[in-house]
């Protein structure tokens, strides 16, 4: 599976990317919002990890350009964030993003929801 991870904290996406590329995952990262809608297009990712908050556009932000673009409208997005107060999960999910994960990942977790959006791969 192709997974972009949109992350700014550079511990953070370490931290993901080296996990999931231990688990087999071709890993690819933007560190802003802008950065993750160019990647989008560019490497047609299977899944889009999104962080909320990011520099220049935010996570929410990046998650409603890419649904306006049709050639990667359909991509599974998880918004990943520090924040778990009410309204945070309906606010991803508004946006567009398929899923919702807080921060720090449960990574077990985390991969289930990433093949349940994209079983096929």
């Amino acid at each position: 599976m192709r997974v972009l991870i949109a992350e700014d904290n550079p511990e953070n996406l370490d931290m993901l990317r080296r996990r999931l590329e231990r688990r087999g995952f071709a890993v690819f990262a933007a560190q802003d919002g802008q950065a993750a809608i160019a990647m989008t297009n560019e490497v047609r990712p299977d899944i889009v990890l999104m962080d909320v908050s990011m520099p220049v556009l935010s996570g929410l932000e990046a998650t409603r350009a890419i649904r306006g673009q049709a050639a990667v409208a359909k991509t599974p997005i998880i918004a990943l964030t520090a924040h778990a107060m009410d309204g945070d999960r309906a606010r991803c999910l508004e946006a567009g993003c398929d899923a919702y994960a807080t921060k720090p990942v449960d990574l077990p977790s985390l991969i289930a929801t990433m093949e349940r959006l994209v079983p096929a791969a």
